[in-house]
């Protein structure tokens, strides 16, 4: 398979001890992850100074808090958070939840 064609669930994961993350592609401009935060688990609320975020629900039910807002979003939900705005999630379902996520311009 090219490198230019991923398929998200080869690269699911999970960590015990904190949510698993990994970069499925990185260029100059931006950044694109995967997420997988088993049932419980939390990405701690946080903020990027100079770079948009958002999160695709690819598989999954969270709560997320974007600023002062927070809501569950389901599969196939995006979740948008601008550049210096604070965020995170908290797995809220009994399976994992998965993630794509795109973080522009790159964070390195």
């Amino acid at each position: 398979m090219s490198s230019n064609f991923l398929d998200w669930r080869e690269f699911e994961g999970s960590n015990a001890e904190k949510f698993y993350k990994t970069t499925l592609w990185q260029g100059e401009h931006v950044m694109v992850g995967l997420n997988c935060l088993e049932p419980g688990q939390v990405q701690k609320v946080h903020a990027h100074a100079g770079a948009d975020k958002f999160y695709l629900v690819l598989a999954g039910r969270g709560s997320f808090v974007v600023g002062e807002e927070e809501q569950t979003a389901e599969t196939g939900t995006v979740v948008v958070a601008p550049a210096g705005v604070s965020h995170g999630v908290t797995n809220t379902g009994d399976e994992r939840l998965s993630l794509l996520v795109a973080i522009a311009p790159s964070i390195k």
